[in-house]
């Protein structure tokens, strides 16, 4: 008996289907021609280490100066050159030079409690605080260091460009005229002036949204904020 023909059946491809493949995509990183099992999988990745709170106030940034070293180095080696070539010269029996004459009969002919002597002495004084003062303090004042939140990443910003950025959000308060912002590294003073809206309305809203601007712009040591609202003044 023959089977009954089905319309359906008739299309069909009597070969096997082939089989779907399945492709596995390389992490990021990976090399896509190292198998599976050399692919590093998302459980065994390690983030960047972070650090704990007590010490996520980061520390300040070191000026190169180079200026100051610059001068400083051309200074001794021109003074310590012109004083081996005039050593060498009297050695060779020659005369010494003659600022060297002056300067050893000067300093024994003349007594210390002289004035050009005190001078030479407190300027020396001067140079050498001064280079000391550089030395122990970082500089850079104009890069404001912001949180880290990786221990491998610093960042900061710049003092003038935070000002502006405090500046901008206190002109969207309503009824500020007029506002300048003085910032330093501890310290944010903000003078507005407000022509109309009670001054205590006004100051209050510059509280809030300078604070909410201050925490905004992620510095490690958060700036504490002085707000000064006032009427303009008459013109004439």
């Amino acid at each position: 008996m023959s089977e009954p023909h089905d319309p359906h059946r008739a299309h069909e491809d009597p070969r096997p289907a082939p089989p779907v493949p399945v492709v596995e995509r390389a992490p990021d990183g990976a090399d896509p021609t190292a198998g599976p099992e050399q692919w590093t999988s998302a459980a065994s990745y390690e983030p960047h280490p972070t650090l704990a709170p007590d010490d996520d106030r980061p520390p300040r940034f070191w000026s190169a100066r180079r200026v100051p070293a610059a001068l400083l180095a051309l200074l001794v080696l021109g003074g310590s050159g012109l004083l081996l070539y005039d050593v060498v010269a009297v050695r060779a029996d020659h005369p010494a030079m003659r600022w060297r004459r002056e300067l050893a009969r000067e300093l024994a002919q003349r007594p210390l409690d002289s004035t050009a002597v005190l001078a030479g002495a407190a300027g020396a004084v001067a140079v050498g605080l001064w280079l000391l003062l550089l030395a122990a303090t970082p500089g850079l004042r104009a890069v404001l260091p912001m949180r880290r939140g990786h221990a491998d990443v610093r960042a900061g910003l710049d003092r003038a460009a935070a000002a502006t950025v405090l500046r901008d959000r206190a002109l969207d308060v309503a009824g500020v005229r007029a506002v300048r912002v003085r910032m330093t590294r501890s310290k944010v003073d903000v003078r507005a002036e407000s022509h109309f809206r009670p001054l205590d309305d006004v100051r209050a809203d510059l509280d809030r949204t300078l604070a909410d601007g201050i925490r905004g712009l992620g510095l490690g040591s958060p700036p504490t904020l002085s707000v000064h609202v006032a009427r303009p003044g008459k013109k004439g």
